[in-house]
């Protein structure tokens, strides 16, 4: 094993090829897919159905366990059912991605070692969380972390949970690493945001992760979206992202944005994923809309909120 001390600096011909087409495919609206359970455990009839749903919706990719899909929260076990759910049920459909997280590089390096064998694209990897380390050491990390996978690595920046921001010239350096081909951008701020896709290299993705910055994001350059609000509407997001695509028909994408730019500020009202888990219950596409400690269920008032709306979308709701 490799002495922890020695700095990681990968020059771009010691690293796997990753193809184009592989680089390509990062755009679209993604789905950070709920996990859903009931009882305490991995509720697999109810996954299942929601992936023949989520396979007959315009969805460009999948993250299975990543934060929508309480990832934290599960074990390894669970989350290779996921996976192996996932690729049964999609086949070659969607690509699949899975979400990891960890502070310590060293457990995530074996992690990475220990699940190379599972059915997945790639990986969305966060930024570590609590420790609060350098720029450097968030370049060191990320870039073990890419030596150790055998498949392509999402960043996931995301500040207001882990307590720190990958800066942009940080990840820029990362981005000449070319199994590290995109990052989940969730800084919250516009100017960082926009600095990076005028400075990403070709091939090289931004998708945006805030939910109620899709729009603007897209309007501004970015591939696409990781939304946990698509698992609603998802039609939707797909049209606004295909207006911006096909023609640059901002007017068409604004008017649709406007018409939709109030589910994702509902869908965030209490900590997600439970929102999203209750509107696809009362769906009836899955059984329970259960979460997991710490996560609690949403409040009656936000229920009913939820209620009125899914009418208002749909005209039907599921029973109580």
């Amino acid at each position: 094993m490799r002495d922890q001390n020695t700095a990681i600096e990968i020059p771009p011909s010691s690293q796997r090829v990753v193809s184009d087409s592989t680089r390509s495919e990062i755009r679209g609206v993604w789905l950070p897919l709920v996990t859903p359970m009931k009882d305490g455990a991995l509720d697999e009839v109810s996954l299942k159905r929601l992936l023949r749903h989520v396979s007959a919706r315009p969805v460009d990719g999948l993250v299975v366990a990543a934060t929508t899909g309480e990832g934290p929260l599960l074990d390894e076990r669970e989350m290779e059912r996921l996976a192996a759910i996932a690729a049964d049920e999609l086949g070659d459909l969607l690509p699949i991605y899975l979400g990891l997280s960890g502070s310590d590089t060293r457990k995530l390096e074996l992690q990475l070692r220990r699940i190379g064998h599972w059915p997945v694209a790639g990986y969305l990897i966060s930024c570590p969380s609590y420790v609060r380390p350098s720029q450097e050491g968030l370049y060191q990390h990320f870039a073990a972390l890419a030596e150790a996978a055998e498949r392509p690595v999402m960043i996931y920046n995301i500040p207001y949970r882990t307590g720190v921001n990958l800066a942009n010239d940080t990840l820029l350096r990362l981005a000449e690493i070319p199994t590290i081909i995109g990052i989940k951008d969730c800084c919250t701020d516009p100017a960082q945001s926009l600095d990076l896709i005028r400075r990403k290299p070709a091939g090289f993705a931004v998708m945006c992760g805030e939910d109620a910055q899709f729009h603007v994001a897209l309007a501004q350059g970015a591939d696409g979206g990781i939304l946990a609000s698509a698992h609603v509407e998802t039609e939707r997001f797909a049209a606004i992202h295909a207006a911006h695509r096909d023609d640059g028909d901002t007017r068409t994408a604004l008017k649709l944005w406007h018409d939709l730019s109030d589910l994702p500020r509902l869908l965030f009202t209490e900590p997600s994923p439970a929102p999203v888990k209750y509107w696809l219950y009362r769906q009836g596409l899955i059984d329970s809309p259960e979460v997991r400690l710490p996560l609690t269920p949403v409040t009656p008032q936000l229920a009913a909120r939820i209620d009125r709306e899914i009418g208002r979308w749909s005209g039907t709701t599921r029973a109580a």
